[in-house]
Order: C-alpha cells, then sequence, then structure tokens
C-alpha cells in the first residue's frame, strides 16, 4: 500500500518497525481463544449470574456471542485497511486524530493493564493455587493464597508471578511465544475434554456425594455440605427475556477480547487478508461460545442448576461450608475421588491459564512500541532487539506493574478503584469503533485501496454498519456498568481514579507534543501517515 508522502520517512522514527511477522493466522486465532478465556475469564463471569437470577444465562452467551460478531468484522476490517502494530491507537489516531487515539489508548491499553495483572493472578489463585494445595493436603498454603484484600500478601506473589511470566514469554519474541501458546493449548483442549467427558458420564447423585466427601477432605467442611450449599445460595431462576440482556454486560467481561490480538497484526503474515481476520477471531468467537454452552449445559445435568448458582451466590455472599471459590474444574475433579488423578487434571486445566497468561502485557507493549515509533514517546521506547521484541515497551509494562500490584493487595481501598478496568477497555474498543464506522469518508484514498472496499450493505460500507452495531453494544454495556448497580463497578471513587488516568495520558500527550514542537516535529504530519511495516 503506498502511504507515504514525499519527505515522510523522516516522520517515524525510522523507515522499518524492526517488528517481524513471526505469527500465521492460527496462531493469531490461538491467540484470540486464549483472550476470550472460556476458563479463566468466562467461568468467572458466569459466577455473577445470580445477581440477575431472572436470566437465562446459556441464552445470553448465545445472544452476546452471535452480536459480537460485528466486533470481529469490525476489526478485521480494520486490520485488512491499516495491518499495523498498535491496532487502536493506529486507527483511532488516524481517523479521529491523534489526541484522541493517545488518551485512549494510553489508557485503555497501557495504564489500565498494569491494573489487570492482580485480576489475572487472583485467576492464578482460584484456579490454581488453591484448589492443587488443598489437593496436596497444604491447608495454610490454600489460605495463604485464598486472602483477599488489603491483606493478601498470597495475591501480591501471584501478581509477581504472572508479571514474571508474562515477561518471560514476551522477552522470547513472537515466534517463540507462539510455540509455547500452541502447546498450552493443546493442553488446554485436552484438559476441557476429559472436563466434558468426566461430567458428561457423571449424574448428579454421584456428584452430590462427591462434593459432600471432597469439602470435608479439601476444605474441613461436615455434614450435607451440598444441601448446605443450596441453602446458604438459594435463589429463583427463570428465564425471562429482559432480565437475559441485562446478563450480557457480565457476560462480556469474558467474551469483549477476540479482538485482542488486533494490535499484534503488523507481525501476523497474511494480515491483509480480511477473510483469514474474520476466520481468526469470529473462529474463537464461535468456538469458546459453543464451548461455554456445552459446559453450562453439563453443569446443570451434573452439578444441578440449581447448585450451580447457590455455591456462587454463596461464595460472593461470604457464605456457605466451602470458603474457596466454586471453581467448575475443581467440582469435576471431586468425581475423580484420587487425589493424583485430580492433582493431574487442575495442573492440566491450569493451562488455560498459562497459554492466556502473557496476554497482560504482549498487546500492550504493540501500543507502546507504536506511540513510541511516531515520536510521540521518547525513542528509546520503540527500540526493538534482534528477534523484534520491544523490551523497552515492555519494561514500561511491567516496572509500574509491580507497585500497582502491591497497592492492590496491600493498600485499603485500592482494589475498588480498579472497579472499572473492563469499562476504561470497553471505551478504547468504541474510539475504534467510531472509527472504523466513518473511515471510508474520512480516508477514503486507503479504504478505497483496501480488499474490504468491494463489501457493502444496501449500499453502506459493510465496516461501517458492524462498527455500528458494535458501537451499540458497547454504549449499552457501558450505560449498564455506570448506572446499574447490579453490576457493582458503579463506584465513584472507581470512576474518580479512571478520570485521572485519563487525565493524566492528556497531559503526556500535551506534553510530549509542545516538546515535539519545540523540536521541529509536527505531530499534525505524522498522525496524517501509515506507518510502514
Amino acid at each position: 500500500m503506498a502511504n507515504n508522502a514525499a519527505g515522510s520517512d523522516d516522520l517515524f522514527q525510522r523507515k522499518a518497525t524492526g517488528l517481524l511477522r513471526g505469527w500465521s493466522v492460527w496462531d493469531g486465532f490461538i491467540y484470540a481463544a486464549f483472550s476470550i478465556n472460556l476458563i479463566t475469564l468466562g467461568l468467572y463471569a458466569f459466577s455473577f449470574a445470580p445477581f440477575i437470577p431472572d436470566g437465562s444465562l446459556i441464552l445470553a452467551v448465545i445472544l452476546a456471542g452471535l452480536y459480537l460478531i460485528f466486533q470481529t468484522v469490525t476489526y478485521a476490517s480494520l486490520i485488512a485497511v491499516m495491518p499495523r502494530a498498535g491496532g487502536d491507537y493506529v486507527w483511532t489516531s488516524r481517523v479521529l486524530g491523534g489526541g484522541i487515539g493517545f488518551v485512549l489508548a494510553v489508557t485503555g491499553w497501557w495504564f489500565i493493564l498494569w491494573h489487570w495483572v492482580p485480576i489475572y493472578a487472583d485467576f492464578l489463585n482460584k484456579e490454581v493455587f488453591v484448589p492443587l494445595a488443598a489437593i496436596l493436603g497444604l491447608d495454610g498454603v490454600a489460605a495463604f493464597f485464598n486472602q483477599v484484600p488489603p491483606d493478601a500478601p498470597g495475591l501480591f506473589i501471584s501478581c509477581m508471578i504472572v508479571a514474571v511470566v508474562a515477561s518471560a514469554y514476551i522477552s522470547l519474541g513472537m515466534r517463540a511465544y507462539a510455540r509455547i501458546q500452541k502447546v498450552c493449548f493443546y493442553g488446554a483442549l485436552v484438559g476441557l475434554a476429559v472436563m466434558v467427558v468426566i461430567l458428561l458420564f457423571s449424574s448428579q447423585s454421584a456428584f452430590v456425594s462427591a462434593f459432600n466427601r471432597e469439602s470435608q477432605e479439601l476444605f474441613g467442611a461436615s455434614g450435607n455440605a451440598y444441601q448446605q450449599t443450596i441453602q446458604a445460595g438459594s435463589v429463583e431462576t427463570s428465564s425471562a427475556f429482559l432480565p437475559t440482556l441485562l446478563l450480557i454486560p457480565f457476560i462480556a467481561f469474558f467474551n469483549l477480547y477476540s479482538n485482542w490480538g488486533a494490535t499484534l497484526y503488523g507481525e501476523v503474515r497474511g494480515a491483509s487478508d480480511f477473510r483469514k481476520n474474520i476466520y481468526a477471531m469470529a473462529g474463537a468467537l464461535v468456538f469458546t461460545s459453543v464451548a461455554a454452552v456445552v459446559l453450562l449445559l453439563l453443569f446443570a445435568k451434573t452439578f444441578g442448576w440449581e447448585f450451580y448458582y447457590a455455591a456462587n451466590n454463596a461464595f460472593w455472599a461470604g457464605e456457605g461450608p466451602v470458603s474457596a471459590w466454586p471453581y467448575p474444574g475443581l467440582l469435576a475433579a471431586m468425581l475423580l475421588d484420587n487425589p493424583i488423578l485430580q492433582f493431574l487434571f487442575i495442573a492440566v486445566m491450569s493451562l488455560w491459564f498459562f497459554g492466556w497468561c502473557g496476554s497482560v502485557f504482549l498487546s500492550s507493549t504493540r501500543v507502546v512500541f507504536a506511540i513510541a515509533f511516531d515520536r510521540v514517546l521518547p525513542e528509546w521506547a520503540s527500540r526493538t532487539s534482534n528477534n523484534g521484541v520491544p523490551y523497552a515497551a515492555l519494561l514500561l509494562m511491567l516496572i509500574p506493574s509491580i507497585p500497582i500490584s502491591y497497592m492492590y493487595a496491600f493498600g485499603e481501598n485500592f482494589a475498588t478503584y480498579v472497579l472499572d478496568a473492563v469499562l476504561v477497555i470497553a471505551i478504547t474498543f468504541l474510539g475504534s469503533a467510531v472509527s472504523a464506522a466513518i473511515l471510508p469518508w474520512r480516508k477514503p484514498d486507503i479504504y478505497n485501496a483496501s480488499p474490504i472496499a468491494r463489501y457493502n450493505v444496501l449500499g453502506i460500507p459493510l465496516i461501517t454498519v458492524s462498527s455500528v452495531a458494535f458501537a451499540a453494544f458497547l454504549v449499552f454495556c457501558v450505560l449498564q456498568w455506570l448506572f446499574n448497580s447490579t453490576y457493582g463497578v458503579n463506584n465513584g471513587q472507581s470512576l474518580i481514579y479512571v478520570l485521572i488516568l485519563y487525565a493524566v495520558a492528556l497531559g503526556m500527550y500535551v506534553g510530549f507534543r509542545l516538546l515535539r514542537r519545540a523540536q521541529g516535529i509536527d505531530l499534525n504530519m505524522v498522525y496524517d501517515e501509515i506507518p510502514e511495516d
């Protein structure tokens, strides 16, 4: 694509990015599947369904999965038009303007991802460390990792593990990361298949016996723990349509991220192929949605729908005979009645976490890199190693995440400030959706030269149709998160904290823009061009 005017070679830090096209479309599919992670994010999101008991959780998963096809079409189109490292930042800054693109990307892909390290660590504790420690009979270790802020040293240690593992993955380069990701994905699929088989061929009566037995052996519960759980968290459920729609903002916590790899498509071979991008993102979305429905049906069959809702409701209320989160992987492991098999099963299922772990930093490093490549951030932030690793950008993710994690684990109210972590990401996606909607008119030369220009719906560009539909989904979720207390995130302190992050980003942009102007660099000219591959 010819996109540089004469003399524009001097606009960017250098002519070539230094990033390598180390991924295939299949690697993009796996990354998308891990990003909308059924086991880590999905099962966690489903645990909030008792807060809206009149909605159908299964129908909400289906509706959200189908509707978010619009998201995949939008992002597949944007990638086909501008397959560049930085994704949302590049598109928004070129269509809506550098200031908007910078503020949205810095807050939504840089600052807020520091705060996701404790969220990832919480999953590591709930789904790996606590279950494994309980199976091994290490009650003290299980209790240590089951602590909650503001006094949670176990959570802080897990944060450091997440940060170190993610950084190690990324420092190996994209090709090595792809190999690690594949091993984890294939192993995780084996674990998921085993879980399906266990639940499929076990009866509810067998689970009741197993749960009562294992609750006593693993967590010291006594009596009929199954019935006690139902009594502690029982809710009346139904399947009304409007409450089902209100479940979708909970579901979005896990399936909103099929586009998480969009910032990496400057390093994916064949990224300008619109259909292949659809296969990668929409394929991951459909696969995950189908698997989610299958698991939920099996939970109803084997655990009992009343128990599944009650167990989650009791946990979030701090009641019930078992203090650990009712991780369905552990519930399925209870049916094995053998500590060795239980340990191996949970260990294999942990590959869902370890294959996903790197995503907390990987996509963000490319945004930080792209901003520096545009000369907005200092030149050193855009440097790459011989194998295409932007180490400086990685350090800008890793180092701040350490004090953030410490404050999250030990701060009195800091965990509250992070409640809007998903909202910030959704607003960043909304910026890209608006950019996509008007791109055919704002950047007609680039759009008309792209492979998506021939796709129209009733004479309207497909990218506009899909992005408007996706934007409507985002607006619905954001409004619910802001004004409906059911979701537990419309907290004044959290909103103020997020606004401070946006203000810091805006201050950075103004400061760097003034600095570059003093150096004789016009950032408006930078944003009129598309960086080289």
